[in-house]
Formats: structure tokens, sequence, C-alpha cells
């Protein structure tokens, strides 16, 4: 079942055309594209820098390290010398908080030291406002 929709008059006029060829406007569309992006300049995403000129900064100096060892027994030793009592741990973490530039604490405790007498340490550590302090294991305490 078709349906025509040409004249019904037979005569020699040709039929009107319905359809519209849309080819050539794509390829003009394409080819308008490509001009455009190759005319297009190419941008840099760079930034421009103004960097000081100068001296770098003078080296760092290693910074000074105190072990403090805990025995198993509680006795404590400042770089290797036992210390007789906890005065004179408070008063060597005294000295350290006391430089304005600190040096660094290095607490190695025995495995077999008892909790409270690293507490005590660090405690007094901190009451007297040392900055640098830290837990290290030591082979021959912590095996």
């Amino acid at each position: 079942m078709g349906m025509n929709v040409g004249s019904s008059s037979g005569g020699d006029e040709p039929e009107v055309m319905l359809d519209v060829n849309t080819t050539p406007l794509i390829d003009v569309m394409l080819v308008l594209l490509v001009m455009l992006i190759i005319t297009i300049p190419i941008q840099l995403h760079s930034v421009n820098l103004d960097m000081p000129a100068g001296n770098p900064p003078p080296p760092t100096k290693e910074p000074v390290v105190h072990e403090v060892f805990i025995d198993f027994d509680g006795t404590v030793s400042w770089d290797g010398v036992a210390l007789a009592n906890h005065a004179e741990v408070e008063a060597k973490l005294a000295e350290i908080a006391a430089e304005p530039d600190q040096s660094e604490i290095h607490i190695k405790p025995n495995k077999l030291v008892e909790y409270g007498n690293v507490a005590a340490v660090m405690a007094a550590a901190q009451r007297l406002g040392v900055k640098k302090m830290g837990m290290v294991g030591n082979e021959q305490f912590i095996d």
C-alpha cells in the first residue's frame, strides 16, 4: 500500500523534491572546523617566575644526641655514665631544656624495666620542657 504525492494530471511536470541533501553542508562544516583548528595559535601553559637571587642558607649542623639508658633495675645512665638518683636525671634534663637549640634525647629502655621507671623519666622531661625526645631500640638492651 503506497501513497503517491505527485500531480494527478499525469502531465510532464517534474515532481517536487521533498528531501534535502545535507552531505555537502557537512563537508563544508568539517573543512571550516579543520581550518579553524590549524589557524588557532598554540598556547603555552607556563608561568614566568622571578626567583630571588642570593646565597643559599648555610648547611644545618648535626644535632647533639644524648642517650639515656634505663636498665632493668631502674638505673638511669646518661651517655654511659650511671646517675645516682632521679634528682640528677632531672638536673640533666633541665640543662637540655635551658639550651636555645635543644639537644635530642634518645631513651633506650631495657626490655625488663618496669613501665613506671620509663614513664618517670619521660614525664620529667616533658615537665621541664624538653622538646626533642624519643624512644629508640637498642640491640643490647631490647633483645
